[in-house]
């Protein structure tokens, strides 16, 4: 398939396979000697995804970290994002001496199937047509997304993964790898997430599907073939989700009801206050770099999420293994004033896994922050990530280069 990169990225540098790969915006062709069978039925065969790496694999291949990235996210991780031109969205997080220690770990991040930063996604050309797939890609979801991921694992010749780490949709994925793969995972870091996806979470989404397919720029999915782009629906589908990553108190610190550049209202309908142009700020930045077509689709897969309906509705029983618990160390995070992922949904992950004896501890972290605090500076968050990897690699026999070097 001859996948292209839609936008105004740099072109990655494809490989072959069989090679072990270091540095970023890499793409490699996945499904050449199998399909990979999606849960819709569709099968996709040689398909582009696009990743990055960074720090050293070490002999064993036992330091393997997948990063895992949410809805709006990209395998950008740590290095500057070649559309926005700013800092790696986990940049915080991860990098050498930082709590996911590239001088330790090897750290893989893909761009998700579905996307739109070089995995093939509905913005991908359709070999068959010669044009975008459009509302002809097949649907995804979270599972597909783990298993191209998964094939990305087996490409660079890992057969284990030391943890898999992610937070949103991507902590989603997390608790999906351990539960599809849990021989090939050490352990797990699933943060700010849920087993399943809520009714208002769907809601929500159904809001900003909606504001995307009734823009007349959408043009039924087509709009790439006509040469325009649905960039006012995508906007406001932005905008909707953006609320519902922030806390009010977040809000209320940053903007009250400040006024915009004026001295008073004027009774009309521009952006007389502060949070209104900070949203349409967010709104038109967000449209230079993502795709409206990827925005359906991979919300349409956090809709049908739901581990406990895979395994007969009683969510321990996805973390069954062998007549035992599954083998994978689990911590999960939660944040205490998310309200699009409360504490809720992480402590039934954690009661589901305590219900089949499970070795797993739990965090939430007090922050006014909201959902969005797990991509921000949060020191006791960065704490908890530290300490419990720091922990397992004491477990796993992992030293860190530098000292193994010396």
């Amino acid at each position: 398939m001859n996948a292209s990169i839609p936008f105004r990225q740099p072109p990655g540098v494809a490989e072959a396979a069989g090679s072990v790969s270091e540095g970023t915006n890499r793409r490699v062709v996945l499904g050449t000697d199998r399909p990979m069978r999606l849960d819709c039925g569709v099968e996709l065969a040689n398909f582009t995804v696009a990743y990055s790496t960074f720090g050293t694999l070490n002999a064993d291949r036992s330091n393997a970290v997948m990063v895992c990235h949410a809805l709006t996210g990209d395998h950008f991780v740590t290095d500057y994002h070649p559309v926005s031109g700013k800092p790696g969205w986990w940049s915080m997080l991860v990098g050498p001496g930082r709590p996911i220690d590239t001088d330790r770990y090897f750290v893989i991040c893909s761009n998700v199937i579905g996307g739109c930063m070089g995995s093939i996604g509905p913005a991908e050309t359709d070999p068959a047509t010669g044009k975008p797939y459009g509302l002809g890609f097949p649907v995804i979801t979270i599972a597909d997304m783990v298993r191209a991921q998964k094939l990305l694992v087996d490409h660079l010749g890992i057969d284990k993964l030391f943890c898999v780490v992610g937070g949103s949709m991507g902590g989603m994925q997390v608790l999906q790898w351990a539960v599809s793969y849990p021989e090939h995972v050490f352990a797990a870091l699933p943060i700010a997430t849920a087993a399943r996806h809520s009714a208002q979470n769907i809601a929500f989404h159904e809001v900003g599907r909606q504001a995307i397919m009734a823009d007349p720029d959408w043009c039924g999915g087509d709009y790439l073939n006509q040469g325009v782009r649905p960039h006012r629906g995508l906007a406001v589908a932005r905008m909707a989700a953006h609320i519902t990553y922030l806390s009010e108190a977040a809000l209320h610190r940053k903007f009250g009801r400040n006024l915009q550049n004026r001295q008073a209202v004027t009774y009309g309908f521009d952006a007389d206050f502060q949070v209104e142009s900070y949203l349409r700020h967010q709104g038109i930045t967000f449209v230079d770099r993502f795709d409206a077509n990827s925005y359906l689709y991979i919300t349409r897969a956090m809709d049908y999420f739901d581990l406990a309906a895979e395994h007969g509705g009683v969510l321990a029983n996805a973390f069954r293994y062998k007549d035992g618990p599954t083998p994978v160390r689990f911590c999960l995070t939660s944040f205490s004033s998310d309200w699009l992922f409360p504490t809720t949904e992480s402590r039934a992950v954690v009661h589901a896994l305590n219900a089949v004896a499970a070795n797993v501890s739990f965090v939430e972290v007090a922050t006014d922050k909201g959902h969005d605090a797990f991509l921000l500076d949060e020191p006791q968050f960065h704490q908890v990530v530290r300490g419990f990897l720091d922990g397992c690699a004491e477990h796993r026999g992992l030293t860190r280069r530098r000292a193994a070097t010396a």
